[in-house]
């Protein structure tokens, strides 16, 4: 059974970091890419960064570029989102979704169309 589940959200000060996990079950990282997204209430899901299991090349928007590292531990399937230097902006429930790197999604990786599995997500949220 494919499962995915987030962890490591909370409450930050601007200018914080948080470091998010990716726990995945069901499939071997290596044939898939897994990308993290974020929806802030009112607005659509983003794709912000993605990371393929085969190579290890990442992607990443460019509002978290330079703040926000995605990384992946194929021994443990585990991905992370390590993100530093945060802004109220980047309030926002995060996800982390699942798909295969045999179609397009290393091509289009910011589009929820390529993956096939998500987690629940974690609440992220940036306030003093």
């Amino acid at each position: 059974q494919v499962q995915l589940v987030e962890s490591g959200g909370g409450l930050v000060q601007p200018g914080g970091s948080l470091r998010l996990s990716c726990a995945i079950s069901g499939f071997s990282l290596e044939f898939y890419g897994i990308g993290w997204f974020r929806q802030a209430p009112g607005k659509e899901r983003e794709g912000i960064s993605c990371i393929s299991g085969s190579d290890g090349s990442t992607y990443y928007r460019d509002s978290v570029k330079g703040r926000f590292t995605i990384s992946r531990d194929n021994a443990k399937n585990m991905v992370y989102l390590q993100m530093s230097s945060l802004k109220p902006e980047d309030t926002a429930t995060y996800f982390c979704g699942a798909g295969t790197i045999s179609g397009g999604l290393l091509d289009d990786p910011y589009s929820d169309y390529w993956y096939d599995y998500w987690g629940l997500g974690t609440q992220v949220t940036v306030s003093s």
